[in-house]
């Protein structure tokens, strides 16, 4: 067992004592169409029986996506914003979802990607929102549940909001630096930090992947990761729909 296996299994033996099973669910961004780094994703979720929440971009997909999903029963489709396109300011960080549209016009298409993704994916598709770059008005929130979604799911600890939250607390991608695979070691203190909040709190583990820019430095830390946890007593892979329930 190496240092990564280690130090994951080592925490969650201490679930296991405790008789607790920690939930982990994985959230990946982007889909549009099939594609290799989507197939070898599909792979490797499919090797360790870990459902797969999709948040698919609607404005950039259409029947050949839907066609390649209905062979994967346990694969989601979450709505991913509308077209992923920024319309903040250059001095600004990215976001699709801000006040720099009128309100009408940011819902009129977040109800268009609703409707052609719960149309194009019946069997799959989830009422959940992830905003791009996991930015949205907070102003827009309270809106949502009008359009048909039932939750939100952004970055980082779950905070009040008129929806309820699923998120995600772990991104394997170096987005300010290499723009490639964290390094294994430091995604392991982050998960171990994470069960460690969820051991006294309750919660999730999320995880946030984005198959079109992995690297091998990424898919080598999934696998690892997906070994040293999907058969573990005191860990269990979820489906999205099964966290919202459980929250």
């Amino acid at each position: 067992m190496d240092d990564f296996a280690r130090i994951i299994t080592e925490e969650l033996d201490r679930w296991q004592q405790a008789r607790k099973v920690a939930p982990f669910w994985l959230r990946d961004d982007d889909a549009v169409e099939p594609s290799e780094p989507l197939e070898r994703l599909l792979e490797i979720t499919g090797a360790f029986s870990v459902p797969l929440t999709l948040a698919v971009i609607p404005a950039h997909t259409g029947d050949a996506l839907a066609r390649r999903l209905e062979r994967e029963p346990s694969c989601a489709v979450a709505v991913h914003g509308w077209s992923h396109v920024n319309h903040a300011g250059a001095d600004e960080k990215k976001q699709e979802l801000g006040r720099h549209r009128p309100a009408s016009d940011v819902l009129g298409e977040l109800q268009r990607g609703f409707s052609h993704l719960a149309d194009l994916h019946p069997n799959r598709f989830v009422p959940i929102l992830v905003p791009p770059w996991n930015r949205i008005d907070a102003a827009l929130v309270p809106q949502l549940a009008g359009i048909g979604f039932e939750a939100l799911s952004v970055y980082g600890p779950e905070k009040p909001s008129a929806l309820p939250v699923v998120n995600t607390h772990v991104d394997v991608m170096d987005w300010h630096g290499t723009r490639g695979g964290r390094d294994r070691m430091a995604l392991a203190a982050e998960i171990v930090a994470r069960l460690g909040q969820m051991f006294d709190q309750g919660g999730s583990l999320g995880l946030l992947t984005h198959h079109l820019v992995h690297d091998e430095v990424v898919w080598d830390f999934m696998n690892a990761l997906f070994k040293s946890t999907a058969r573990h007593p005191a860990c269990r892979w979820c489906r999205v729909t099964d966290i919202l329930r459980d929250q």
